[in-house]
């Protein structure tokens, strides 16, 4: 997420985590919906980069900034569970 500034990292955060809430069906408040966002968007970004797979612009950014967040969902769903 490069070139966003730290505004735009909030609205993606956001955006990012509310997406994975309703693809992941987990009631989250706005709150934490930023944290996961954010951590997430680094997660994807660091995965993405890891994978050699590079992303542009907007979409692109919120994109894997979203499969970040579901991911990290994902990984504290089977923390919760086990």
């Amino acid at each position: 997420m490069e070139g966003v500034g730290l505004i735009g990292a909030i609205v993606f955060g956001i955006e990012a985590g509310s997406i994975a809430e309703k693809v992941m069906s987990c009631g989250n408040g706005l709150l934490t919906n930023l944290i996961v966002g954010l951590i997430g968007a680094l997660l994807g970004g660091f995965v993405a980069g890891l994978l050699g797979i590079s992303f542009g612009g907007w979409v692109g950014s919120l994109v894997v900034s979203t499969l970040g967040a579901i991911g990290l969902l994902f990984l504290l769903g089977l923390i919760k569970r086990g």
